[in-house]
């Protein structure tokens, strides 16, 4: 019998508790709940003679790890996974999983939310536009850029999309545009909606140079990670370009800076993309599902740190 902790300070709906509660129980397993923990101490002690872990967006690092004796796996209830050190994962014999397309609709429906309300002067009474026949650049065509592009279309809107590992035939059979580069993409736009995740080669890649290309009156719309943006040179942006809107799932750090462009900037207080009851549940049970199968038949099909 494994021992599987949930820790999330930011926790799954009571719903999603429940289903996954009853999934790993049903394999014979015993879970244990960490929830709303406001110290990395109460994660240090939970995880102290666990075999599994569930996470959200908490954060695994090496000193986790450490604590971590009896850990073989953690599991990412999503489709990111930079919270977790996977280098210190690997050598500590840990195997790491996401989630990957469990989150992905309730993503695109804040993106689509997201850009109505934008569009429509966040609602300040005032008259604004609409979507219909509007290009719509999706970057990163995964799980999250197949379903905005197919809610997209339902607003009439044209799309076009780029994604380095995608094949354009893909993203054609689609009913997508596929553009040759990144930097098409942005010139071709009224509104640019990222997916890429944060890597060495996307940190910061939504910059000055790329952003100053695109269309007037065009909008960035931020719904994967805060890493990918070059704070300062957006900032730089909006302040040259008063044409620009910069909408985010992702509080910056220098929200204080970009909140001065009253009627050109939103976030969410938190991120949320995920937080639907549904998303919760089936991330969450996906999670579940496969600690199961580990624990089973030694399945690793979806391991990030191979």
């Amino acid at each position: 019998m494994a021992k599987v902790l949930i820790a999330t300070e930011k926790p799954f709906a009571p719903a999603a508790v429940a289903g996954i509660k009853e999934v790993i129980e049903k394999a014979g397993h015993e879970l244990v709940l960490l929830e709303k923990y406001t110290e990395k101490k109460q994660l240090l002690e939970a995880v102290a003679d666990v075999n599994a872990i569930i996470i959200r967006s908490d954060k695994i690092d090496a000193e986790v790890l450490d604590a971590a004796k009896e850990l073989k796996i953690v599991v990412r209830a999503g489709a990111g996974y930079d919270n977790v050190d996977l280098a210190a994962a690997t050598s500590h014999n840990v195997v790491v999983e996401n989630t990957p397309g469990q989150n992905s609709n309730a993503v695109a429906e804040l993106v689509l939310g997201l850009l109505v309300y934008t569009v429509r002067n966040f609602y300040n009474g005032k008259a604004g536009t609409e979507l219909m026949g509007k290009t719509l650049g999706i970057l990163a065509f995964g799980n999250v850029g197949r379903n905005v592009a197919r809610i997209a279309k339902g607003f009439g809107m044209n799309v076009i999309a780029y994604d380095a590992f995608c094949p354009a035939e893909a993203i054609e059979a689609a009913g997508v545009k596929a553009m040759s580069s990144q930097a098409e993409l942005f010139k071709e736009a009224d509104i640019v909606s990222l997916h890429i995740p944060a890597t060495a080669e996307t940190k910061q890649s939504i910059n000055y140079d790329l952003c100053s290309t695109m269309k007037k009156g065009a909008i960035l719309i931020n719904t994967a990670r805060k890493e990918v943006i070059d704070e300062a040179g957006l900032l730089k942006l909006l302040a040259e370009r008063t044409d620009l809107k910069y909408i985010t799932d992702i509080k910056p750090d220098a929200d204080a800076e970009f909140a001065a462009f009253e009627g050109r900037y939103f976030s969410t207080p938190k991120k949320m993309g995920a937080q639907t009851a549904e998303a919760n549940s089936n991330a969450g049970i996906a999670a579940a599902n496969q600690i199961n199968a580990y624990f089973a038949d030694g399945c690793t099909k979806f391991q990030v740190n191979k």
